[in-house]
Parts: structure tokens; C-alpha cells; sequence
């Protein structure tokens, strides 16, 4: 089978990138052909036979230094045109979409459309969401201030220019706006044949628009275990989190929360804004960037790990990598993180942005007798998706023998 992986950006990144090239490789390992489509980068990784990738182009500049950047947003007929040529080249069985708003546009799904009909074959087109972008002008579900907004669920985007929530600008709101009511009016979206969903709640706010309630499935990401020896590894008692350290994670909450615990140790693995903040604190440590077994060690040393997150997250990585290691968690309870969590045996729930919450529960898994113990031998018992049980789902979503 011809698999066709497209995603803006073809080098490492983010989540996105991590899930479109893992799944590539065990593709390939299970003896499926494998292409790569994007946007033109000397830093990407992955490619194509036919060498046509989309010019890239620096959004960030904004969209008076870049009298371009306003169409090309929302349709690309460069993309069209540069997809053609990678699929009359490779003639995929599959094309596998992942993120491709603002920078390939949902015109290519036009193109791939027009592929299958003019060539007769029964190409079946998938798409991962990553996150909200298809129900969501800004993406994240949330306002210009961080906050879980539903507003825009109905179809009515007026709210995203009325709250500036794309990046507290009008002209991108504007533009995020305009995005969402063209492809809401186009066809595209209704050529898809299956759309991932990594948690059973994006699932339920994307059905609640008809044009996509009878083409989703709900499916977590997988996780990938390696061979890394987590029983040589000892506790050290600290509570750890790991990621994008900002305030829409809710990094602030917990530093709230490590100043009342000067007793515990609190280290912060990642990036982002707070690191400043984290320097404040007395009985907490910003280690840096951390990748690979220096992670994974990390992580395996903790007593816990918080995802004390204030927005809709999908299915973060954090919390699986975390129990996968023997390490329970300590989970906002929003979004997809109550679904990857065992209430009361790998982990505990608080309510999200709940300082006293978070707080009560934390004392009660670090300082209750046996209870850190208890919930790190029941985090060995579970069993989340594997790259290979993945791909084995995932081609049968394909429908491609």
C-alpha cells in the first residue's frame, strides 16, 4: 500500500511532527510505501519522489508586511498544484492529513478529490485533528484571555474577531474568521473520508457540527515504549512537570501551589514564558530542555508528575510517557486528561486552575502512606497504544489491503 503523509511542517517540531513520523516509520517497517508532503524547509527530514513542497512563508511578520499572506491563508493554489504533481508521481492508495491549515489550506483536499475521480481510484482520505482547528477559527477552543471557549461551536466565528482570540490581533482574527466560514461554505471538508480523533473528547465537540458527526473516530495516540530499564531506577520524591511551561498549562497554578509545599521539591522540564517565574520560587528548579533517556529518567525519578493544564488538551503525551514509566499523575480534569488517567489507581484528578485542588491532592498522594507506591505499581498495568497496535488500526481505517 502507498501511504501519503501530509503535514505542514516535514521536520521535527512538535506533536504533530512526532506522530506523522513515527507513523511513517512503522509504515515502513510493515512494508508499506511511505511519502512525505509540505512545506519547502532545508531543515525537513522527510520528502517526496516528486520533489515538489510548498514555498514556506513567515506569517509572523504580520499581514501588512505581507500583502500575500491574506489569500494565500486561506486557499493555496500553489499547494494545489504542487500536491498534484506528488500524486500523480506516487499514486498513493491513502493520503493521511494532518495539520495543513494557514499554510497548505484545506485547498489541497480539493485537488486530492480531483485526483481520485479523474484517475478512478478509491483513494481514501484521512485526517488526524490535532486540535480544534476545524470547529475552532483560533484552533484551541479557548479566548484571548487562555480560557476554554465554546462560543464559535455553532458556526457563528463572529466571536473569534469580537475577542481578537487569534493572537490579540484583529486583522488575524479577521483572517482566522474568514477561514472558517470559506471552508464551512467549500465542499473540502465533506471529502474526508475518516477524521482521527486522539480523545473521545474532541470527538464529541466535533460531532456536534452534522458535517462531521458521521465520519469521526475517536482514537488515542500512541506512545512508544523503547527499552529503556525503568525498574533500575529509584524515586527521589520531587513532583515534576514537562512541556510548554506557560499559563495556558497551568504552570502558574502549580508554582501557586509549590510556594504553600516548601517541604517538596518542584522541578520544571520544557520551555515557555514561566521560567522566570520558576527562578522566584525557592523549593523549585528549571532544568532545561530535556530529550531521549534524560527524560525518560526524569521522569522516572519523580514521585509524580502534574499536567496541570487550563485548556482543552487533546491527548497529551505528558501524562501517557509519565505512567508508561511507572510515575502517576496528578491531571487537570478538562479536555482529553481525564481519559488517560485511572481516577484513584495511576493518578488523581483536580479541578483545573484550582490551586487548593491541586493542592489537597498532591498532599494526599505524596504524604498518605503507601499511596505513591501503590498508584506507581498500578501505572505498570497499563497498556496504551503502541506505534506498531497504531498503525495496525490506522490501516485498517485506510481500508487498503
Amino acid at each position: 500500500m502507498k501511504v501519503l503523509l501530509v503535514n505542514k511542517f516535514l521536520y521535527p517540531k512538535g506533536g504533530a511532527e512526532t506522530y506523522v513520523f513515527k507513523l511513517g516509520d512503522v509504515l515502513t517497517k510493515s512494508g508499506h510505501s511511505v511519502e512525505y508532503f509540505g512545506l519547502e524547509n532545508e531543515k525537513n527530514t522527510v520528502g517526496n519522489s516528486a520533489k515538489a513542497y510548498v514555498s514556506d512563508m513567515d506569517f509572523n511578520r504580520g499581514v501588512k508586511k505581507n500583502l500575500k499572506a491574506p489569500f494565500r491563508i486561506i486557499y493555496s493554489r500553489e499547494a494545489r498544484k504542487k500536491i498534484k504533481q506528488v500524486l500523480y508521481r506516487f499514486e498513493p492508495d491513502a493520503v493521511h492529513l494532518n495539520n495543513i491549515q494557514f499554510h497548505l489550506t484545506p485547498s489541497i483536499i480539493l485537488e486530492i478529490d480531483k485526483y481520485r475521480k479523474k484517475t478512478k481510484k478509491s483513494v481514501k482520505i484521512v485526517y488526524t485533528a490535532h486540535d480544534y482547528q476545524l470547529i475552532c477559527p483560533s484552533h484551541g477552543l479557548f479566548d484571548n484571555d487562555i480560557k476554554p471557549c465554546e462560543r464559535c461551536l455553532g458556526g457563528n466565528y463572529t466571536h473569534c474577531l469580537r475577542t481578537k482570540c487569534m493572537k490579540n490581533s484583529r486583522a488575524k482574527s479577521m483572517l482566522a474568521m474568514l477561514d472558517a466560514y470559506y471552508w464551512r461554505i467549500s465542499k473540502a471538508y465533506s471529502l474526508i473520508d475518516v477524521i482521527v480523533c486522539p480523545s473521545e473528547f474532541l470527538k464529541r465537540k466535533l460531532d456536534m457540527q452534522k458535517r462531521f458527526a458521521s465520519k469521526t473516530v475517536a482514537l488515542h495516540n500512541f506512545i512508544e515504549y523503547g527499552d529503556f530499564d525503568v525498574t533500575s531506577v529509584k524515586k527521589e520524591g520531587y513532583v515534576l512537570e514537562f512541556g510548554h511551561l506557560c499559563k495556558d498549562k497551568g504552570t502558574f497554578t502549580l508554582l501557586e501551589v509549590a510556594r504553600r509545599m516548601p517541604s517538596v521539591k518542584f522541578v520544571f522540564a520544557g520551555y515557555g514564558v514561566a521560567e522566570s517565574e520558576i527562578a522566584k520560587v525557592e523549593n523549585a528548579e528549571f532544568v532545561g530542555f530535556k530529550t531521549g533517556d534524560e527524560l525518560k529518567t526524569l521522569i522516572a525519578k519523580a514521585a509524580c508528575s502534574v499536567c496541570p493544564s487550563e485548556m482543552y488538551e487533546n491527548c497529551p503525551y505528558s501524562v501517557m510517557e509519565s505512567q508508561i514509566l511507572h510515575t502517576p499523575v496528578v491531571g487537570a480534569d478538562i479536555g482529553g486528561i481525564p481519559e488517560l488517567i485511572r481516577e484513584g489507581e495511576t493518578g488523581l484528578m483536580f479541578e483545573a486552575g484550582n490551586a487548593d485542588d491541586l493542592e489537597s491532592k498532591l498532599r494526599y498522594l505524596l504524604f498518605e502512606e503507601g499511596v505513591t507506591e501503590q498508584y506507581s505499581q498500578s501505572c505498570q498495568r497499563l497498556d496504551f497504544e503502541s506505534p506498531e497496535s497504531y498503525c495496525q488500526k490506522i490501516i485498517g481505517i485506510y481500508g487498503v489491503k
